[in-house]
């Protein structure tokens, strides 16, 4: 069996938001039934074009309806640009985790939601198009998809590759394709990090801490309080930043976002790409 965390099993027994909105102004629809796997996202936006309301039909497993389940609770109150921000991790990360094996639905559910905002600014129709070469002609996996998830998600191996997206889980004629991206991917970022070596500051304690305190009380406290919300600075280990929520953040259901595509996202970009966010209750 597999081990589901609390959360996984309550969106999975308790599934928020199932149905589909009448008169939507975005639809997102991925996978097929062929696949075993299939999800249909709408939602609709308020008059400040925020998602006012987000409902999900899948078809699929327990990790499938969870990850369907999370998705339109994390994007109900978001812009459409914070929401294409969200990536499968966030999803997973909202529920506490998933089996590897399961990680393809948290892939989908990021997958429909990007459709559902395409389908609204009218690039492309309700159904997710494939975009790049076609690698795994069984489930309809491209090479944009495995590098994209490879990336997100700092993927290495073919089974890996397999349990996100499903590519190489049918006849197998694709493995050594998928093996020469993980080789290319893995040589790019090996370059990468030849780079930033060179590139990399180093702090002591007490500079890292003033300098984190003074971009959070000059630029993220200040957005964080246009919308109602708070932050406040707990503590700094080492590379890890403790900070809690206040306000309208700490009972926002897209408070996890905020926190790793804002907050965190902001203290990698201006003071080091290992900084990593933790809220503490």
């Amino acid at each position: 069996m597999w081990k589901y965390s609390e959360k996984v099993i309550d969106h999975f027994l308790h599934p928020r938001n199932v149905g589909e909105i009448e008169n939507p102004d975005g639809i997102g629809e991925v996978g097929s039934l062929a696949c075993g796997d299939m999800l249909r996202l709408t939602f609709k936006l308020d008059e400040n074009g925020r998602i006012a309301d987000a409902k999900f039909k899948t078809f699929g497993c327990a990790s499938a309806i969870a990850s369907s389940s999370a998705l339109t609770e994390m994007i109900k109150g978001m812009t459409l640009e914070e929401a294409e921000k969200i990536t499968n991790r966030d999803i997973a990360n909202y529920l506490g985790g998933l089996p590897e094996e399961k990680m393809h639905c948290s892939v989908m559910g990021r997958e429909a939601l990007e459709t559902a905002i395409k389908n609204y600014r009218g690039i492309s129709g309700p159904k997710r198009e494939l975009e790049g070469k076609v690698v795994c002609k069984c489930f309809g996996v491209t090479e944009n998809d495995i590098r994209r998830v490879a990336i997100e998600n700092d993927l290495e191996t073919l089974e890996q590759i397999t349990a996100y997206t499903k590519a190489g889980g049918g006849c197998g004629l694709c493995h050594q394709e998928i093996e020469r991206i993980l080789d290319e991917l893995k040589a790019e970022k090996k370059h990468q990090e030849k780079e930033v070596s060179y590139k990399k500051p180093s702090f002591t304690n007490i500079e890292l801490m003033h300098m984190v305190e003074d971009l959070i009380n000059n630029r993220i406290k200040y957005a964080l309080q246009q919308d109602g919300g708070d932050i406040e600075l707990v503590d700094i280990d080492r590379n890890i930043v403790f900070i809690r929520l206040k306000g309208a953040c700490a009972s926002c259901p897209s408070s996890f976002t905020t926190m790793k595509r804002f907050i965190e996202k902001e203290l990698k970009k201006e003071i080091s790409p290992d900084i990593q966010v933790e809220e503490v209750k």
